[in-house]
């Protein structure tokens, strides 16, 4: 797949930008960046080196949507109504008892509960989160509109990508993942975006 999303970027700067800053990438690393580069051509540079970055750390740097590591006693003591954390359960949706498996984390962005899955039309095929077009979507729509916490891209950047966090997740790994938008902002930027 080439990329080109926006008039004079350059892919394979960009790469090269990435390999100096992050190491070597795998086939399937390049296409995950292709698949969000085409999504997300008509976002500002910031909003794309910050989704860039949520998704590194989201999918452990591979680039690809992932399902959420556990097996099925995690996922019903983390997310189902009968498990630790039923308010939890609740907020996401997950009102019957396997819903927490069901419907565990998934995506580029480890999309998670009933209520999260249903927005996107996947409940009867939440797996259907996994496929790389789909996983761009969901990423695309739930930072853009504040769909999964309530706090959207336009709420923090351009300006502070540590706050940005709060879109995905609260404060987890804030400093972390704010620095790996630092270093994909400047490959883009590098780039010609």
């Amino acid at each position: 797949m080439t990329t080109t999303p926006a008039a004079g970027f350059d892919p394979a700067r960009f790469f090269a930008g990435v390999r100096r800053r992050f190491g070597r990438l795998s086939q399937g690393q390049v296409e995950g960046f292709n698949t969000l580069l085409t999504a997300l051509s008509d976002w500002p540079v910031s909003w794309v080196a910050y989704a860039l970055a949520t998704t590194w750390h989201e999918t452990a740097m591979t680039m690809q949507p992932v399902k959420e590591n556990g097996g099925l006693a995690y996922f019903r003591r983390m997310y189902d109504i009968d498990g630790d954390r039923p308010a939890k359960a609740r907020e996401l949706g997950n009102l019957t008892p396997g819903d927490g498996a069901k419907y565990a984390g998934r995506g580029y962005v480890q999309l998670t509960g009933r209520t999260n899955y249903a927005r996107y039309g996947l409940a009867d095929r939440p797996d259907d989160a996994m496929k790389p077009d789909v996983a761009a979507s969901i990423l695309k729509d739930g930072m853009a509109h504040g769909r999964f916490t309530g706090k959207a891209l336009k709420d923090y950047l351009p300006g502070d990508y540590v706050k940005a966090r709060r879109i995905i997740n609260g404060t987890d790994k804030a400093t972390e993942i704010a620095g790996h938008a630092v270093g994909f902002e400047a490959a883009l930027r590098e780039a010609g975006r």
